[in-house]
């Protein structure tokens, strides 16, 4: 069922509420930067400049190598979301698109199924979602420990 509604012929001021609330919400915003930046206080030292991670002291060096492994399982997910939200409105609107007695749309969704399942075939024979074993060729190398030792503390001023 299609719903019916009025033809609408906005004018651009109909649109001034949304822009004057936008541009509002900006202001404060640069406001409340701005004030705090200018008002709060200003003390420097190693301590508060050493970076911090949730009460846990940073060991060792952050650019250690991370396994492609994990983005590429990040961008499947993403890749296969996309495709089932796609799905939904093909699935509402299924009737209305098998309406005449042809079968166009289940077609198409064949069609898009066949192509998904392709791409997830060929995710699995490239071993994209095997996480147990490292792909050919590929060697790792043992990095240095570092030791576990705490941050010097800066003397209070």
């Amino acid at each position: 069922m299609y719903l019916a509604l009025p033809a609408a012929n906005y004018q651009p001021s109909d649109y001034l509420p949304i822009v004057i609330q936008f541009g509002l919400a900006l202001a404060f915003v640069a406001f409340a930067m701005i004030v705090s930046h200018l008002v709060g206080p200003k003390r420097h030292s190693t301590v508060k400049d050493a970076s911090f991670e949730c009460g846990i002291e940073s060991v060792g060096n952050a650019r250690t190598p991370i396994s492609v492994k994990y983005f590429l399982t990040a961008i499947v997910f993403v890749l296969f979301d996309v495709e089932v939200i796609f799905m939904y409105p093909w699935a509402v609107n299924f009737r209305e698109l098998n309406k005449d007695g042809s079968y166009y749309g289940f077609i198409e969704m064949i069609i898009f199924m066949a192509l998904l399942l392709a791409g997830f075939f060929y995710i699995i024979k490239k071993g994209i979602l095997r996480w147990n074993e490292a792909p050919a060729g590929q060697t790792f190398t043992n990095a240095p420990v570092l030791e576990n030792r705490p941050a010097p503390v800066a003397k209070a001023a």
